[in-house]
């Protein structure tokens, strides 16, 4: 049997040699921690939102400086580091390989939220353009309602007219009936 063949009828062929086969699931040695997606979102806004505060960028500085002094000044058997510091170059990759993708995240976050947040502005723009047009069309019915009925001010004035007709011929008739006139 060729070594190939071999392979193909050994511990593998157990598990599944075949793409279309699953594997049989395996023990694990670490407990699985698992995060939702929230729980994760809301962890690297909390880690955007420290890296991006002065006082990150203080204790970073404060921190990188006490490392090489220490490594510069302190006696050759207390130094871990020496000049080039490379283990602080690591360390200092290995901080920012984790931030890049996490505020990446926390960004992508906030622009989820902003488009929502849109769209719900929009929402209740076109809302309230429906109830301004639909206001705008019950003044203008209104106004064309009162065009064709007597408002308050043409009523008192039409009124007034007729008033000041009455008086008018109650002068005229109070003139024909004088008896100082000599008509009758």
């Amino acid at each position: 049997m060729s070594e190939r063949a071999e392979r193909r009828t050994g511990p593998r062929a157990v598990r599944g040699d075949k793409l279309d086969q699953p594997q049989e699931k395996r023990a694990r040695v670490l407990p699985r921690i698992s995060f939702s997606q929230e729980d994760f979102g809301v962890l690297s806004e909390k880690f955007a939102r420290l890296m991006g505060t002065a006082g990150f960028l203080i204790g970073m500085t404060v921190f990188v400086a006490a490392w090489i002094l220490w490594n510069v000044l302190a006696p050759p058997s207390l130094v871990f580091d020496e000049f080039p510091f490379i283990f602080l170059t690591l360390m200092l990759s290995l901080q920012a390989s984790y931030a890049a993708p996490l505020i990446l995240l926390a960004q992508n976050r906030q622009a989820d939220r902003d488009r929502v947040a849109l769209e719900q502005d929009r929402a209740r723009d076109e809302r309230n353009l429906a109830d301004t047009e639909f206001l705008t069309r019950e003044v203008a019915s209104l106004r064309l309602a009162l065009r064709e009925q007597a408002t308050r001010d043409f009523v008192r004035s039409e009124l007034r007219q007729l008033l000041e007709e009455l008086e008018e011929r109650a002068i005229v008739r109070r003139a024909d009936d004088d008896p100082r006139d000599g008509r009758h």
